[in-house]
């Protein structure tokens, strides 16, 4: 405790941000230097790296992926070997980086999602109205094996506050990315497409964050990758969209697709791959007639799902022609095929990489998860946006001590 008042009164932090996503492509590594916290955060990224899963590490996490039904027993040795595999990659980074596990302050640990089950998807009669998430990797075994200061489990606080439990960039966007000159939009390309919504804002001001806004909008790259990994399987994802761009969309296998409700549902709102899943496009394509469609028109047909989706929920938050400036991370961020289609379906928004404000798009996520690990041990609770779309004031994350 001691140690933890001693991080609190620094005037800067030296923390390592972790996140591995839903594509399972390998864990996101972030060495940064925090100064200060809240409003007046400044941060400076000192090294990134993504170690790269192999495909026994995918073959493990997907015995319990986005599944209902899993072996009580495996997913109880998963979540202490992926904390005991994350502590390991973290070491082999700080050794390429000649840095010592002493000079760290904090780890901060998304951990690995496995289920996302927010009230409005599970609608199960024993939990009618709760919102639950599951994220694995242990965080006492990350905070053993490292050495280091561990939070983690950063999503479980933002549920008992009233949220959904994603998307939690929301905070991280607003400390880290406001702007009193310029109205922007944070789309984050994952698995899951999601954005944060800053206005202009005095970011000096306690209430700054009382009209931002951060939703899930659908699906991102995850039904696009497992129908490459499903045709392919020496491919885990469509290369600069290479395949897509050959195919030709289908109009009604995209209109079905979109007549889920999740589509017209009000925002803010989350969801996963435990709706977004190849069930959920081979439903579509049979009542469409489409079970043999060319591999390259379906993932065109899906690129467009992903940029529809993006498209109708910005115009549902901003107005039906918003014009403003677009900063994207994520994998998708790295697809022109859906990067056009964005473009195109948004007409008046700039659209950019967020690395022109100084964040790499593909360290982003790691970097918030440093940030929130910051608040969590010397900042102060902050609530972004108002009303039914209002972000509770809270502190996220569990600290696990080393010793």
């Amino acid at each position: 405790m001691h140690r933890l008042a001693q991080l609190a009164q620094q005037p800067s932090r030296r923390i390592i941000g972790l996140m591995s996503g839903t594509s399972l492509d390998g864990l996101d590594v972030a060495l940064c230097r925090l100064h200060g916290h809240g409003p007046a955060t400044r941060l400076e990224l000192e090294h990134f790296a993504t170690v790269g899963y192999d495909e026994e590490f995918r073959r493990r996490v997907r015995q319990v992926f986005a599944r209902e039904q899993v072996s009580l027993e495996y997913l109880t040795l998963l979540h202490a070997w992926l904390g005991r595999a994350h502590a390991r990659m973290v070491l082999d980074c700080l050794r390429e980086w000649q840095v010592a596990p002493a000079e760290v302050d904090l780890l901060a640990s998304h951990g690995q999602t496995v289920y996302h089950a927010p009230a409005h998807q599970h609608q199960h009669p024993d939990f009618p109205g709760l919102n639950a998430t599951l994220q694995l990797g242990d965080a006492d075994h990350l905070a053993v094996g490292t050495g280091i200061i561990t939070v983690g489990d950063f999503r479980q606080k933002h549920v008992a506050g009233g949220g959904e439990g994603a998307p939690l960039a929301t905070y991280g966007d607003f400390l880290l990315l406001s702007s009193p000159n310029e109205e922007r939009l944070l789309l984050n390309l994952g698995g899951i497409a999601n954005f944060t919504y800053l206005p202009r804002t005095n970011a000096a001001s306690a209430q700054a964050g009382s009209a931002a806004l951060s939703t899930d909008t659908g699906p991102g790259n995850t039904l696009l990758d497992a129908v490459v990994r499903q045709h392919f399987p020496h491919l885990s994802f469509d290369e600069d969209g290479r395949l897509g761009a050959a195919g030709t969309v289908h109009p009604e296998l995209l209109a079905e697709l979109l007549k889920h409700p999740f589509f017209a549902a009000a925002l803010p709102k989350t969801t996963g791959p435990e709706l977004f899943n190849l069930a959920y496009l081979h439903a579509a394509q049979v009542c469409t007639g489409t079970a043999d469609l060319a591999v390259e028109d379906l993932l065109a047909t899906l690129v467009e799902l992903s940029a529809t989706g993006v498209a109708r929920a910005v115009r549902l938050a901003l107005g039906p022609q918003p014009a403003l400036a677009v900063y994207a991370s994520g994998g998708g961020a790295h697809n022109p095929v859906l990067m056009a289609a964005l473009q195109r379906l948004l007409p008046a928004c700039r659209f950019a990489s967020t690395a022109v404000l100084g964040v790499p798009p593909d360290a982003k996520e790691a970097i918030l998860f440093a940030l929130l690990a910051n608040e969590a041990v010397a900042g102060q609770p902050v609530s972004i946006g108002a009303g039914s779309q209002r972000v509770p004031a809270i502190r996220m994350g569990k600290i696990s001590l080393p010793d």
